[in-house]
């Protein structure tokens, strides 16, 4: 007869043997995965191999520290630290707490300047309002990112920016971030699906606003002393912006989501008016019609916009030298589209902007995020649940 000893000892040790053989397996699965190739088929005959990284649940951004490590953030409210080789190595800890809601949850995240010294990430996310729970709005954190070998976690968190004022619907929050060679802070703030924040100069809503890296209001913005809110503005009249970089020559382009058809971008300048929701090269969902940029001349014109629409999200303009025929395009992730998005951005003789479509890169999957690393390496981030991390790593 069978001892109850003996008996569990063969339990556990078939226990044992099921787990090593579960952990094998998805080790195994997950090297596979990591490890596989995906083939982007351009528009103008180029093809691009992509190397898989890692995969997410539905992932929002992505950024580079300067040490090779990176960070991305997923809407439903995780920041994963990645290791050098672009593998999840932690879930950061004390991240701010989100409600994901549509178009909301936890956004954009970028590191400051100064990072290799004082260790500043800026995150941003969407609050609800503690009064009424149908009300929210963006907003932007800066925090210490400590990192060890056994974890990585936030602290010194501190609430620098607010969209003001909260609003029903949870769509069109925006919140990219970028910092200027010069160091200051531009945050786009999208109007929240309401139109006319857009134009409302009491609101920070449809605007791109810039900051002191802390926070606070720069003397030389263009409507400084106009009021607390009025005074962060840089440029109004935007829809959903949800891409934003420098060029190396320091000028600052962001692209944004047109109604329906006419997603655009910009070169913005300081105290500009884009328009809308006067002008657009496209129309309202509707069906109703809206002017036409060139109708209206006061308004800033898009240098590119796109009918039928891409649906622009993330962008970088690609500064490294390892695909050097690249170097100064514009790298936009599609989403309605499914296509990585080149334009060929330059000047004629005379300095006016010669800005163009010049390839699109599918794979079939809607493209939430793109970044660029310290090494010229270009990384795009696919969107929704399973949204997997790919390096691109050849084209010809």
């Amino acid at each position: 007869m069978q001892t109850t000893s003996t008996h569990k000892n063969r339990l556990s040790h078939k226990t044992a043997l099921l787990v090593t053989l579960f952990a094998s397996s998805f080790f195994s699965f997950a090297q596979s995965d990591s490890s596989k190739q995906i083939t982007m088929k351009g528009s103008n005959g180029t093809t691009v191999i992509g190397n898989v990284k890692s995969s997410f649940d539905n992932p929002w951004a992505m950024t580079f520290l300067p040490d090779g490590h990176s960070l991305v953030t997923e809407k439903t409210g995780t920041l994963w630290l990645l290791d050098e080789n672009q593998r999840k190595r932690f879930s950061v800890s004390n991240v701010p707490s989100v409600d994901a809601r549509g178009q909301g949850g936890l956004g954009d995240v970028i590191v400051h300047p100064d990072f290799a010294s004082n260790s500043t990430i800026y995150i941003s996310y969407v609050e609800r309002d503690e009064e009424d729970d149908a009300l929210s709005g963006a907003v932007i954190e800066r925090a210490t990112l400590t990192i060890t070998d056994s974890g990585a976690e936030l602290s010194d968190r501190k609430l620098i920016w607010r969209q003001a004022p909260k609003m029903t619907g949870n769509g069109h929050y925006s919140h990219r971030m970028a910092f200027s060679p010069d160091g200051y802070l531009f945050i786009t703030s999208g109007e929240r699906q309401k139109f006319t924040p857009a134009q409302n100069m009491a609101m920070n809503l449809g605007k791109i606003v810039r900051l002191h890296a802390d926070g606070s209001v720069p003397e030389d913005n263009p409507f400084y002393g106009q009021g607390k809110v009025t005074e962060q503005i840089w440029t109004l009249g935007h829809r959903n912006p949800l891409g934003i970089d420098f060029d190396e020559q320091g000028n600052l382009w962001a692209h944004e989501m047109g109604p329906r058809h006419g997603d655009e971008l910009n070169i913005i300048e300081r105290g500009r008016n884009y328009g809308y929701p006067t002008v657009s090269q496209g129309d309202h969902y509707s069906g109703v019609k809206i002017p036409n940029h060139e109708d209206i001349p006061i308004f800033k014109s898009p240098e590119l916009a796109w009918v039928p629409a891409i649906s622009p999200a993330g962008f970088i303009i690609y500064k490294g030298d390892k695909f050097s025929d690249w170097k100064g395009s514009g790298f936009i992730g599609g989403l309605s589209s499914k296509a990585l998005v080149r334009v060929a951005m330059d000047k004629d003789d005379e300095g006016k902007w010669l800005v163009e479509e010049a390839e699109r890169y599918e794979w079939g999957k809607r493209v939430r995020e793109v970044e660029q690393d310290n090494n010229g390496n270009i990384y795009v981030l696919e969107d929704k649940e399973g949204g997997r991390l790919i390096q691109l790593s050849s084209a010809k």
